[in-house]
């Protein structure tokens, strides 16, 4: 068992055989959209073989929250990979990518267009080798148009994409999400080309590549805002925590400080909101009957919620909205996550070791499948941890391994 594997996998039954078994992967990939990619193809079974640079590796081992030299968001984003080493700019290290792709399924690649092309193992030199090979790539703008050659990481993807004008209030300049939130859609994304081009190989059997640009994922995010600014002239502005149009759904304050979010736009649920608030006057309102009379009167409805609400602590609003089925929640900070009952119920925290025995709690898998669940087999590798192992399967010997080593090439 490898050393780095969970103490408890109650979650998933050691004789499934997981639905990406058999699956090769290469990563090409450094930092969020690539290798979060592979990691949810890894997590239900793929073997990934991730290629690292000699020279310290993915920058993502040095990002954020440390724990004895190495970041703690490395461990999830790189569970269940092989970490191997490899100077993709050394002609050696390109023709150990070739053998590689050779017998791979899927290739995911997030470097700026046209540098794999320029090492050699771009998308046509890849797929002559191998015309099964799928390859994701993913980059800022995408493979083709006029700023196909400019940086772009997944801040400018949210703001290129639309979503930054949209967040926040409308009297402050646009603001960030809490997360890279570009960047995983455009890996999630990847993920569904990768397995639409899985599909369509079973029938033809050739591969093609899947085309991600973080600018178009975000702004396939973007719902009606095309056709209501193409046919009404509409542009929609930034509402801080309001849903504008669909009313009431708002965040309230607490008698506690604290802060709840109160979905009650459908009609019989509104009604039952103002009741257990002991606002019969508005429950009965025939203009409030629908959402199209409420919208209107939405600040005298959000004052109305918002006075009831801070005149109780937060757990009598969950209690009392809870008892009348009116959607409700707390808004939960990573404490509340961890010990959530909810949480807990579907394994969606997991227990693993870091590599010197310290406990350390991970985010569990998603999608949840009922036959052929994924799982964390071992937490992110250290760097070129499987280099021998994968270079002994490529033919390399001992002495052949060290001699690369040697002139940097792993």
């Amino acid at each position: 068992m490898h050393s780095h594997c969970v103490e408890s996998a109650d979650y998933m039954s050691a004789t499934k055989t997981p639905p990406l078994k058999g699956i090769k992967v290469i990563e090409l990939g450094t930092l969020i959209a690539a290798p979060f990619c592979s990691r949810i193809l890894a997590e239900f079974g793929a073997e990934v073989i991730k290629i690292e640079s000699p020279d310290g590796g993915d920058q993502l081992r040095q990002w954020r929250k440390m724990y004895e030299g190495t970041s703690l968001w490395w461990y999830v984003q790189s569970r269940n990979k092989k970490s191997l080493t490899l100077n993709l700019r050394s002609a050696e290290g390109q023709e150990i990518v070739r053998k590689l792709v050779q017998d791979a399924d899927i290739v995911i690649e997030n470097f700026r267009p046209g540098a794999l092309e320029k090492w050699n193992i771009g998308w046509e030199q890849l797929s002559a080798i191998n015309p099964r090979l799928i390859m994701v790539r993913l980059s800022g703008y995408g493979q083709t148009g006029p700023d196909r050659d400019k940086p772009g990481f997944g801040v400018i993807g949210e703001s290129m994409g639309g979503l930054r004008y949209v967040t926040g209030y409308a009297d402050r300049p646009p603001v960030r999400l809490g997360v890279s939130i570009g960047d995983s859609i455009a890996a999630l994304y990847g993920v569904i080309g990768a397995m639409m081009a899985l599909q369509h190989r079973h029938a033809s059997g050739r591969g093609q590549m899947v085309d991600v640009a973080l600018y178009e994922a975000v702004f396939s995010m973007m719902e009606s805002l095309v056709p209501e600014f193409d046919v009404l002239g509409f542009v929609r502005e930034r509402a801080g925590n309001a849903l504008p149009g669909i009313v009431p759904s708002n965040t309230y304050p607490t008698q506690d400080g604290k802060f709840v979010i109160i979905g009650a736009n459908n009609d019989a649920i509104f009604k039952r909101l103002m009741n257990a608030m002991g606002r019969s006057d508005l429950a009965d309102d025939v203009q409030l009957a629908t959402n199209a009379g409420r919208v209107p009167r939405t600040a005298e409805i959000d004052a109305a919620i918002g006075a009831w609400t801070a005149a109780h602590d937060l757990e009598v609003v969950l209690k009392a909205l809870d008892g009348v089925d009116v959607p409700a929640a707390k808004v939960y900070d990573v404490a509340d996550i961890v010990s959530d009952a909810q949480y807990l119920a579907r394994d969606m925290i997991e227990q693993h070791r870091l590599p010197d025995g310290k406990p350390v709690k991970l985010p569990g898998i998603v999608p949840k499948l009922s036959d052929t669940p994924g799982a964390t087999q071992w937490i992110g590798p250290k760097l070129g941890e499987h280099t021998g192992e994968i270079l002994r399967g490529l033919g390399y010997d001992t002495a052949a391994q060290q001699a690369l080593k040697a002139r940097g090439v792993t």
